[in-house]
């Protein structure tokens, strides 16, 4: 079964090489950790805090790639955890049949790319996750 989550925290820190983003249960109270690399933090809150860069960084490239090859996001779910590491799928709608494709992802990719589109993408993670580190 999958939850739905929220973005609830980013903690960017300039001495240590690991970032973090909170992960919050929309309706219930169960919330975790990933860590993340500096990129993927910044560019995550360069979008949440409004910030267009002037040109496309990475995550606006995917993002371009995916709506110019006919593809339309539809959510981020984070689908395993094995070993102390997240696994992701970004679900990608081709317009041109409505067929769902999941892209492999890293949680961190997935969700920077969910705070690239307005209203962000949803994030969900399966309860089997939530089990683990709750």
């Amino acid at each position: 079964m999958l939850v739905q989550m929220e973005l609830a925290r980013i903690i960017i820190s300039e001495i240590n090489d690991q970032q973090v983003v909170f992960l919050r249960e929309v309706d219930g109270k169960r919330s975790f950790p990933i860590l993340i690399g500096i990129f993927e933090a910044t560019s995550i809150d360069r979008r949440v805090q409004g910030n267009v860069p002037p040109r496309p960084l990475t995550h606006d490239l995917l993002k371009s790639v995916i709506e110019e090859l006919g593809g339309e996001p539809q959510d981020i779910v984070i689908t395993n955890l094995v070993e102390h590491t997240y696994y992701a799928v970004v679900r990608i709608r081709r317009l041109d049949d409505d067929e769902i494709i999941e892209v492999d992802s890293r949680p961190s990719d997935a969700i920077a790319l969910a705070v690239h589109y307005e209203p962000h993408l949803p994030i969900y993670v399966d309860d089997s996750v939530l089990d683990q580190v709750t």
